[in-house]
């Protein structure tokens, strides 16, 4: 069996059954987002790294009927979870999951036409090495989706100074653990180092104010529930203070319900081909 990663000690969100649920409900609604680009019709198999819970996985499966995916995780609790959730579609032969490092893919050369990547790389140290051995696994001109997070650009009006202390010390705990919550700029850089060709990226921009209060609202419950899924750590950390995660949970509450409310905030997907 392929050695743990090690690019990441700790993952900034933990591993409850909150933070797994999480994680699905996240990806549920993101779904129209992510995969507004992807396209995997005219792929048999592919790879997943860094697959997790199987959240995304589940998408690719619904949305790629033809599909079989393979997907791979560093956690054993990840991957436990994965194969409960997805048991019904791993007995049907559409999807296998694998304990592994993804510096050292257990996979040989030419396995698959395809690989998804997905808030994956902002937890490793070594995107570039990772992003090569992904590479070595595809067959030729085989095509790779990577979406990654940009946190500089996060934005909120009416000021809230308790989460934009809370969002640096968020970044900062996330690079001190190895990881880089501004990786979603390097993705064209880090793609072309790792041999993948005719590289595009696509700015996804989340600009939600008083034309789209729906969609502001929803945006800001679902940020409310992703900063506080690393408050734990944090608090561990002695990063932030129990005084400050909750002024930034009063602040972004008070956000969700202000008729002039502001929210901005930007990922960035890669496209590129496997040379």
């Amino acid at each position: 069996m392929a050695k743990k990663i090690k690019s990441a000690p700790n993952y900034l969100h933990g591993y409850s059954e909150q933070e797994q649920a999480r994680l699905y409900n996240q990806a549920r609604f993101f779904e129209h987002i992510v995969y507004e680009k992807v396209d995997f019709s005219k792929q048999k198999r592919i790879l997943e790294v860094g697959c997790g819970v199987g959240a995304q996985t589940e998408i690719l499966l619904k949305r790629f009927p033809h599909l079989h995916v393979q997907g791979m995780d560093a956690s054993s609790i990840q991957i436990e979870q994965a194969r409960k959730k997805l048991a019904p579609l791993i007995k049907s032969g559409r999807v296998s999951f694998d304990l592994g490092n993804a510096l050292e893919l257990p996979y040989p050369e030419n396995s698959f036409d395809g690989a998804f990547v997905c808030w994956f790389l902002e937890h490793v140290q070594k995107p570039i090495e990772i992003l090569r051995e992904i590479r070595r696994v595809l067959k030729a001109s085989s095509i790779i989706y990577c979406t990654e997070v940009l946190n500089a650009t996060f934005y909120v009006h009416p000021y809230s100074p308790a989460t934009l202390q809370y969002w640096f010390a968020f970044n900062d705990h996330h690079w001190s653990l190895g990881g880089d919550p501004f990786v979603g700029a390097k993705l064209a850089n880090y793609l072309l180092a790792a041999g993948f060709q005719d590289v595009s990226t696509d700015v996804s921009v989340h600009h939600y104010d008083n034309r789209a209060p729906k969609k502001r609202g929803e945006f800001i419950e679902d940020w409310i529930s992703f900063l506080l899924s690393g408050a734990p750590g944090l608090l561990q950390a002695g990063k932030v203070t129990p005084k400050l995660v909750e002024e930034m949970k009063k602040e972004l509450i008070c956000l969700k319900d202000d008729p002039n409310a502001v929210f901005f905030n930007t990922w960035v997907q890669a496209k590129a081909l496997a040379c």
